[in-house]
């Protein structure tokens, strides 16, 4: 297992070249997921700031006409393009901002579609990781504390954009503000044409305006200081409120114990957002501080340029109409780069956050993907090896599984037993190359499994795990495992699992919703009805392997014994691995392992393991019989032929 070091932003600095690195790639991943978002925030941003520069420069010539000659056609001249050109860019303006708007209601999904293709093209054993499902969870907790990583780079992409375009809007309407003199016969008001003088107002007005947005940068470095305590909070409340109260599977249990679960004791104690938080108390404290002062300076720097503006319109530089184009234009001006400065901290701020979806992002798939074709080696069937193979979960010191050696063939029927956590799972884990093995191979009609493509290989097995799942969509889509399905053999499918009597009754057939998530008219299924539309998907897909891990652990003995009778009829010809702690199968299976804490302690039919009174097979065996006349004998006629069959094999 590679060893991942945990991100702690609290921890990590940040240079400026980093946080460019980290945006540029951030960016380069929504432009190649969605390119949509970034045009229209690109384009809308650029008209919507230069628009109102258009408005300014207009609305300045008129008021100088109206001080000045009143000329009634120049006056219509500009009344009617300032009409125009309002009405054009509000037009243009709203046109672009709902495409935008439709472009950034796609975000969160687009998002999520990032995060969700890599979990699906990452090897297994590393969606299995709890490290990996660690930072999966801590990217989506920063996503909703404060629109932090990727997110947060789309807004940030749009200041950007308005910042720059409105500086450069207010920049060509104020160059003129230094340039034209103040006439020679205002007395000390020509100190204003000195260029010291005119150098020292353009110091204060940079030093005002880089000092606002620092301070801002400052006081929202605090969210990343406090980033673990906001996540650790939204994690805890988002299950309490939202997964709790909306997971079916979880609704009996919440009902029992909420009084413990969901007590305002624990809720204020992990609360982030209550007064006594952290991040609350900074906020009445330094972050607090840093914002006010933040608002408080920019308000200096609005005053030092009314003085300035007037100064020089009192010493005859310009006319009345040239003071709103230039107090207009230096505050846009300064807003303008205030929100760049502040633009470019919150993305240093968010480069903490970003080195966690790329830790994510960059976890490279180790598993060979193998090119050999399967079916080019299967003219005579199948037959797979397990040679010498030994096995231990990334970070375990302890063998899941020990020198196992077997060896079986298409056709059979094997059943594999033992007791919980003895390794029977694991070793399905291994046969269907959800993992590798950490020693020996695992080899297919002789050639090593990790040479053949992996996904022709996955293809060779249907497999109903114990803890099998079904989804919010149609039954026949949840049959074939697609959108697409051959509807007459979904059916045939379902009936031959024993769903037939069900489905008869369903009010839109094979369309039917499976649970009510996304149509009001789904129905809800029994654990036994999803244990019959598991098996009916594992009959779909048709594959020369299927494989039943202990899906009917919760029924009782008598019950799984008809499942697996049930199972044994429909699959035919095929290779069937029965797993279980329970021995209901065995008497379907022509060969029989026996698991014990990783090892395997037996192999051989039932009347030969049956016979060997030292073997763990024995005991599990007689154990279980017994077990099974006495739920028979309770059951009583309703089960009196399952009866006969289970005594006729005993």
């Amino acid at each position: 297992m590679r060893k991942r070091k945990k991100n702690n932003p609290r921890k990590s600095s940040v240079s400026f070249r980093e946080a460019v690195q980290f945006s540029l790639r951030g960016f380069r991943v929504w432009w190649k997921e969605n390119p949509g978002i970034l045009l229209s925030v690109m384009v809308c941003g650029v008209v919507s700031a230069l628009t109102p520069y258009v408005d300014i420069w207009l609305l300045a010539r008129l008021i100088d006409e109206i001080a000045g000659g009143r000329n009634p056609q120049t006056l219509t001249v500009y009344v009617m393009a300032l009409m125009g050109t309002s009405a054009i860019f509000s037009l243009l303006c709203a046109g672009l901002t709902r495409w935008k708007n439709v472009q950034l209601a796609c975000l969160w999904h687009t998002q999520n579609k990032i995060f969700m293709e890599k979990l699906l093209s990452m090897d297994f054993a590393d969606m299995d990781d709890g490290h990996v499902q660690e930072l999966r969870s801590r990217i989506w907790q920063n996503t909703d504390s404060g629109g932090w990583g990727l997110y947060k780079l789309i807004y940030s992409f749009e200041a950007i954009i308005s910042s720059v375009m409105s500086m450069i809007g207010a920049v060509l309407l104020t160059a003129s503000l230094f340039l034209l003199p103040v006439t020679a016969g205002s007395g000390r008001l020509t100190m204003l044409n000195h260029p010291i003088f005119i150098l020292l107002i353009i110091a204060i007005m940079l030093c005002v305006t880089f000092s606002a947005p620092l301070l801002s940068v400052k006081a929202g470095s605090y969210w990343v200081k406090y980033a673990d305590e906001n996540q650790l909070g939204n994690r805890l409340f988002g299950f309490w409120l939202g997964e709790l109260g909306n997971d079916r599977s979880k609704a009996m249990d919440v009902r029992i114990y909420r009084q413990d679960i969901l007590s305002r004791a624990n809720l204020k104690k992990y609360n982030p957002f209550i007064s006594t938080s952290k991040l609350a108390k900074a906020s009445r404290g330094a972050m607090g501080g840093y914002q006010a002062l933040s608002g408080a300076v920019s308000q200096i720097f609005v005053g030092t340029a009314y003085i300035f503006v007037c100064l020089k319109a009192l010493g005859g530089a310009f006319g009345v109409g040239a003071i709103v184009q230039y107090v207009s234009a230096i505050i846009a001006l300064s807003g303008g780069l205030s929100m760049l400065i502040e633009t470019l901290g919150d993305l240093r701020n968010n480069t903490s956050f970003l080195r966690t979806v790329f830790e994510f992002l960059d976890i490279p798939n180790k598993m060979d993907q193998g090119d050999k074709v399967v079916k080019q080696n299967s003219d005579k069937g199948y037959e797979i090896e397990f040679r010498n193979v030994s096995f231990k979960y990334p970070g375990q010191k302890d063998y899941a599984l020990r020198n196992v050696s077997m060896t079986f063939h298409a056709g059979e029927r094997l059943a594999v037993v033992g007791t919980n956590g003895s390794g029977k799972t694991t070793f399905i884990k291994l046969l269907c190359r959800l993992y590798d093995p950490s020693e020996g191979k695992i080899l297919l009609n002789g050639i090593d499994i990790q040479e053949y493509d992996y996904h022709e290989y996955m293809q060779l097995f249907s497999v109903v795990f114990q803890d099998f799942k079904l989804l919010s969509f149609g039954l026949g889509q949840n049959v074939a495992g697609s959108m697409n399905a051959d509807l007459d053999k979904v059916e045939r499918c379902l009936r031959d699992a024993g769903f037939g009597i069900r489905l008869d009754k369903l009010p839109h057939g094979l369309s039917t919703a499976v649970y009510r998530d996304f149509d009001e008219e789904g129905v809800n299924i029994s654990g036994g009805e999803a244990q019959k539309i598991a098996m009916a998907r594992a009959l779909y897909k048709d594959a020369p392997f299927i494989i039943l891990d202990e899906p009917t652990a919760a029924l009782d003995p008598v019950a799984e014994f008809e499942v697996y009778n049930r199972m044994n009829r429909m699959i035919g010809e095929k290779a069937v691995v029965f797993i279980s702690h329970r021995l209901s199968s065995c008497r379907f299976s022509h060969d029989i392992v026996v698991f014990h804490d990783g090892r395997l302690v037996q192999r051989g039919s039932h009347d030969v393991l049956v016979n060997d009174r030292s073997g763990m097979y024995y005991n599990l065996w007689n154990a279980q019989a017994q077990y099974y006349e006495e739920k028979v004998n309770e059951r009583g006629y309703e089960h009196r032929r399952v009866k006969d069959d289970i005594k006729k094999h005993i």
